[in-house]
């Protein structure tokens, strides 16, 4: 299941049944899990960990050292979870000491061609990732997020659990849980609501947000203490992180209004 034309260094730690193909080339600090397929002409390389029945396709690039000017070759990581879908021409890099000196990618997402994730980014579960997507540093993506292709992402931004942006978009401010965003710079146009009717969210809950939406990301002012938020928040968890997001965002988040 390795191809004799693969370069694989002999301190490398495969698992069981990964299959590597021709023109491979896997470095010394790389780990493997069992069931994983990387593709021809992938290259993976320095403290790369890459977990169980992922499909690497060609010409990926895992564990390169950080685009960052203030790297000086510190032992840092790039940890890869089980299930995920990577395609070609993905780049993915290892962290930085000042940011923790992990990436981290998790379980079952599905990556498409050419997207990029910097240094010290940390991506969540079952996300989806269309052609060219791209994280700069530092940037935390949430469960279950779904970025449309050319989607920008800003250093040190969050992108909140089941949100969706559209084609292009341009994210240079947080984007809060369960909201739709479109355009360059990114606004915020309502509740994710059929992508959250896929997943089964009750249809109560998705109003409970589409309140909270309106309250807290189409009104302007800071309403947290608003006796309508508490009650939502009461009644639905999703509320409740979608409005703990909103009031612990350092950036500020993305609205309805054109960028200000």
């Amino acid at each position: 299941m390795i191809h004799p034309l693969a370069q694989i260094s002999d301190q490398a730690s495969l698992g069981q049944n990964v299959t590597v193909e021709a023109f491979a080339v896997i470095g010394p600090d790389v780990q493997i899990g069992s069931g994983t397929w990387i593709g021809p002409h992938v290259v993976i390389s320095g403290r790369t960990k890459i977990g169980e029945h992922c499909k690497i396709y060609p010409f990926v690039s895992l564990g390169q050292p950080p685009q960052d000017v203030s790297y000086r070759d510190e032992p840092t990581q790039l940890v890869i979870g089980d299930h995920n879908v990577i395609r070609e021409g993905v780049t993915a890099h290892r962290g930085t000491p000042r940011g923790g000196g992990v990436t981290r990618i998790g379980h079952n997402n599905f990556i498409m061609a050419y997207c990029h994730i910097a240094h010290d980014c940390q991506v969540g579960d079952h996300v989806i990732f269309a052609n060219n997507a791209s994280l700069a540093g530092h940037v935390h993506v949430g469960d279950g997020v779904t970025l449309g292709g050319f989607t920008l992402v800003h250093q040190f931004c969050r992108v909140g659990a089941h949100a969706f942006t559209s084609m292009g978009a341009a994210l240079n401010r947080d984007l809060a849980p369960y909201i739709l965003a479109t355009g360059n710079y990114a606004r915020a146009i309502g509740i994710n609501k059929i992508g959250l009717q896929r997943r089964g969210m009750p249809v109560e809950v998705i109003q409970g947000l589409e309140k909270a939406f309106k309250l807290l990301v189409h009104r302007r002012g800071h309403p947290i203490e608003d006796r309508e938020i508490n009650a939502l928040r009461e009644r639905y968890d999703e509320v409740d992180r979608f409005v703990a997001f909103i009031a612990s965002s350092k950036r500020g988040i993305i609205r309805t209004g054109r960028h200000e």
